[in-house]
């Protein structure tokens, strides 16, 4: 259902559906993520919002060109966020109201900073991991140090895709809608398999009491409709608490919020004395770069990291040799 603050924004025409109902069905008939929808809506919202109101249909280049500049001048956004608004806003007018906004001109683009990423020695990883907690957000920490897993893609791990076998994790629909491979540590095997067992007894548990399948794509839902009622589909870390799904309204678990992670990497980071500024992106940042320390070819940690292009894994080379890129000071 609508709520009131959606309801002022929303526009419609005769005989037509609101305007963030068509929006939303846009989105859902793609299959873009639950959080995909709620940014475009958002969005949406506030480029009509900063128009007094005007119907999308009654503005073009130019209004789209006035709010992207107005988000980099005055709001001071980051470039990620201004493309992000920019990319809702190509949907509403491309997907939605069929029209073709063309190429803009006179933005004013937001500054994409160049940052050495945050890595970790292997000191300091290892402080970090004493003061993490011995349960799921301890053995979180490491999959993320030990397989160079983002956050997301760790939380969005489900059972199927881990082979103890191979030693492998199948990342699964990846930055830029990419499968990847990548390695299960040797370490983490007894520990993740000790995880898994109480995860199912608590699957099967959810079973007995009629709790609703594990959410699945909905592609995947029509196509294999009793999957999310198997074992492999389950989450890796799935959440403590059951939930409403806000698309399907149906009750069920999902996978752990990622927001606990992140809490105690930050405090652990605290209590170590670690005055670099850690999250959970430094933990791949560092898998990366250890893994260059160690002499693997580039190429391979590449294919690890998903990266597209290796001038993205080149950024970790900055460590390398002690600094400077191996340059010695004049000083000493």
């Amino acid at each position: 259902m609508m709520n009131q603050e959606e309801n002022q924004f929303e526009i419609s025409e005769t005989g037509k559906p609101k305007l963030l109902e068509q929006v939303r069905d846009a989105i859902r008939v793609r299959h873009y993520s639950i959080r995909t929808e709620e940014s475009y809506l958002d969005w949406v919202k506030r480029y009509i919002l900063f128009h007094g109101k005007r119907h999308p249909n009654d503005m073009g280049k130019q209004e789209i060109s006035e709010f992207l500049t107005h988000l980099a001048v005055e709001r001071n956004v980051a470039a990620s966020t201004q493309n992000q608004a920019l990319n809702a806003l190509i949907f509403l007018y491309r997907e939605v109201l069929k029209a073709d906004v063309g190429v803009l001109e006179g933005v004013i683009r937001a500054k994409t900073p160049e940052r050495v990423p945050v890595v970790l020695t292997r000191v300091e990883v290892r402080q970090l991991m004493d003061g993490m907690p011995e349960d799921v957000f301890g053995l979180m920490a490491r999959m993320l140090y030990g397989t160079g897993l983002r956050l997301m893609e760790c939380v969005r791990l489900r059972v199927k895709d881990v082979d103890f076998g191979y030693g492998e994790i199948i990342v699964r629909d990846g930055k830029g809608a990419k499968d990847r491979i990548t390695m299960l540590p040797e370490s983490l095997k007894e520990p993740l398999k000790r995880h898994l067992r109480e995860v199912e007894r608590q699957f099967r548990g959810d079973l007995r009491v009629g709790v609703g399948p594990v959410y699945l794509p909905e592609a995947l839902s029509v196509k294999y409709p009793d999957a999310g009622r198997e074992w492999g589909w389950q989450y890796v870390f799935p959440s403590d608490r059951l939930s409403i799904d806000p698309r399907s309204g149906i009750k069920r678990r999902h996978h752990i919020h990622e927001n606990g992670l992140q809490k105690w990497i930050k405090a652990a980071a605290t209590r170590a004395g670690i005055s670099k500024p850690v999250k959970c992106h430094s933990l791949r940042h560092s898998f990366a770069t250890h893994l260059l320390e160690s002499g693997y070819d580039i190429r391979t940690v590449q294919e690890l990291l998903g990266h597209k292009d290796v001038s993205t894994t080149m950024i970790y080379t900055h460590v390398l040799n002690k600094g400077g890129l191996g340059v010695r000071s004049p000083l000493d």
